[in-house]
């Protein structure tokens, strides 16, 4: 594993699936308190339906150890902000902070249990900067304040916290990735 790590974007409903699958095997509510500190976790579920939308307009970022899927840094556009209610107040947020700016937001990254601590999270976003470095000024998301292996991990990467801000009792940290070297 690791050696034959290759970073595309997805294009099939078989890649959509298996995102799902690491998707689930890593959503909050389904790990320990250990595993969260641990591991890290992630907050918002997609549907099939909606991870194709989104792929459709700006396809995602992943890592395939052959037929598999390794890890993946969803592509989410700004237009997306009304099917996942929970992330208004973030959109709403990067508009204030980035006005003006053409960003694109990092709808979630994961990496497979199996295939961590193989610098597949920074090739993630290596691949994700290269592919989408002319079409956009920056990479905005947002991290729960409590997921500190994350945030962590994506400040190791280039993101800077813009602000922190509290959305239906969770604390997040907004963060961004600048891609031009003028802002």
């Amino acid at each position: 594993m690791g050696a034959s790590i290759v970073y595309k974007r997805a294009s099939s409903d078989d890649e959509l699936q298996q995102i799902l699958e690491i998707q689930k095997r890593n959503f909050k509510v389904n790990l320990s308190e250990e595993d969260q500190q641990l591991e890290g976790f992630i907050t918002v579920h997609h549907s099939f339906e909606t991870l194709k939308k989104m792929n459709t307009s700006c396809a995602h970022i992943i890592a395939k150890d052959g037929n598999t899927v390794a890890g993946y840094a969803l592509a989410m556009l700004p237009s997306f902000r009304e099917e996942f209610p929970v992330l208004v107040p973030m959109f709403e947020t990067a508009d204030e902070l980035l006005k003006g700016r053409k960003y694109i937001v990092m709808g979630q990254v994961c990496i497979d249990r199996p295939y961590r601590k193989q610098g597949i999270f920074r090739g993630l976003y290596g691949f994700y900067r290269e592919e989408l470095k002319d079409e956009f000024d920056c990479l905005f998301t947002e991290v729960a304040s409590s997921n500190i292996r994350s945030l962590e991990a994506h400040k190791s990467v280039g993101f800077k916290v813009l602000k922190t801000q509290t959305s239906d009792g969770v604390s997040w940290e907004l963060i961004n990735w600048e891609w031009r070297e003028e802002c």
